[in-house]
């Protein structure tokens, strides 16, 4: 029996992957060539089906229709990784936030930053939960597991570069 479904998007961003759980969450989202992204198994069943609001919210979005997300998604990391990633959710559009402001808001040392930009780093559903929106303390555009070009390209959209 197959537990993942999954399906690409075109984009801006080159071809999306995009996962899904049998009950049609979204389990994941990544671009070409993401450090750590998802690559399709041989056992995974491809079908357009799950992923028909997803596909529709990030055309809105990247056409500058949408501004918030409203999918259906389940991810499957640490207690703290899922605390991380829940605050990247809670990141406006057009704006962006520190990685120690992130250490902040779940909780964590300053001497958790590390910490928490390596979760930042895991986020398995770019774009729709918005780690492109974490920046360095001094404004610096650092890492993102999709590109900095990529990183560039959404900020951009957004209207924050």
């Amino acid at each position: 029996m197959t537990s993942t479904y999954w399906t690409t998007v075109a984009s801006p961003l080159g071809p999306l992957l995009l996962t899904a759980a049998p009950d049609g969450a979204l389990t994941s989202l990544s671009v070409p060539g993401q450090k750590g992204g998802r690559v399709v198994e041989a056992d995974w069943r491809q079908d357009p089906g799950p992923f028909r609001e997803a596909e529709e919210q990030l055309a809105g979005y990247f056409a500058g229709e949408l501004k918030e997300f409203r999918l259906t998604w389940r991810t499957d990391g640490s207690v703290f990784r899922e605390k991380v990633w829940a605050a990247l959710d809670d990141i406006p559009y057009g704006s962006t936030v520190t990685y120690g402001e992130i250490a902040a808001r779940v909780g964590a040392s300053r001497a958790a930053v590390r910490a928490v930009g390596g979760a930042i780093g895991a986020n398995p559903l770019l774009v729709v939960r918005p780690c492109h929106r974490v920046i360095g303390a001094n404004g610096t555009l650092t890492g993102y597991a999709g590109g900095l070009e990529r990183k560039v390209r959404l900020l951009t959209h957004e209207g924050v570069l």
